[in-house]
């Protein structure tokens, strides 16, 4: 599969045009960024790690009736997808109090919450992904109630399929990011990635984080915790 045209650079990917009509393929990149863009750096093969960990993930939803854009991984680095357009509605799924839900609450971080919360966030980089209600989403025309209804069934239905999982590597999942999108036949499916860039994973035990707040918070070992969050979900 040729890589044809680039349509668009994100902070952490590459979107190009191949030779199939309703596909794209998705480059990875090592490029690192956190605060809405405004700390930056790299990670060493971040992107091979984030493609690997993001096939797996979208192996273990489908298998479990989630649609997803992934179609195939290309190379280390690329994947194949459904073309789609995204909502710009951002997902967010919390179990456990980390990151700026401790500072609008109140509560300390690695608090377990009584109920999964799931939130809806703008995705617009200059205004710095707000978070909004439904009534701003509808308001804004980007979703309707019912599509809003969906988004969130849906994340909690991922959330349950991979603490199962990851419960089963010694993993707890803290919370992470959705994004969706529509392909051209209207279906609405998960898209973008699931990876250590994108949600947050501790060590059960020890409560050692595992993901990007290793960069966000200058704590090392970035590279080390992204490799060792692929080899625990690899194995059997």
């Amino acid at each position: 599969m040729q890589k044809g045209r680039m349509i668009y650079e994100g902070k952490a990917k590459r979107v190009y045009e191949c030779e199939r009509d309703d596909a794209y393929i998705v480059e990875f990149k090592d490029d690192a960024t956190a605060f809405n863009g405004q700390k930056k750096g790299s990670i060493a093969k971040k992107g091979q790690y984030n493609n690997a960990i993001s096939a797996i993930f979208f192996d273990w939803v489908q298998k479990e009736g989630i649609v997803t854009h992934y179609l195939d991984t290309l190379s280390e680095r690329e994947m194949l997808v459904k073309k789609v357009r995204i909502i710009p509605v951002e997902v967010v799924t919390r179990n456990v109090v980390a990151g700026t839900l401790a500072k609008r609450v109140g509560l300390a971080e690695g608090v377990e919450l009584a109920q999964t919360v799931v939130e809806f966030y703008l995705k617009d980089d200059e205004l710095g992904d707000p978070l909004i209600n439904r009534s701003h989403a509808v308001a804004l025309g980007i979703a309707t109630r019912e599509e809003l209804d969906h988004l969130e069934e849906t994340a909690l239905k991922i959330n349950r399929i991979l603490r199962n999982h990851l419960n089963d590597k010694g993993l707890l999942l803290v919370d992470f990011k959705l994004e969706f999108g529509v392909t051209q036949e209207g279906e609405i499916v998960l898209a973008d990635e699931i990876s250590p860039d994108t949600c947050r994973f501790w060590d059960a035990q020890t409560k050692e984080k595992l993901d990007k707040d290793r960069f966000r918070r200058d704590l090392g070992r970035v590279e080390e915790a992204y490799q060792e969050i692929l080899q625990r979900i690899q194995q059997e």
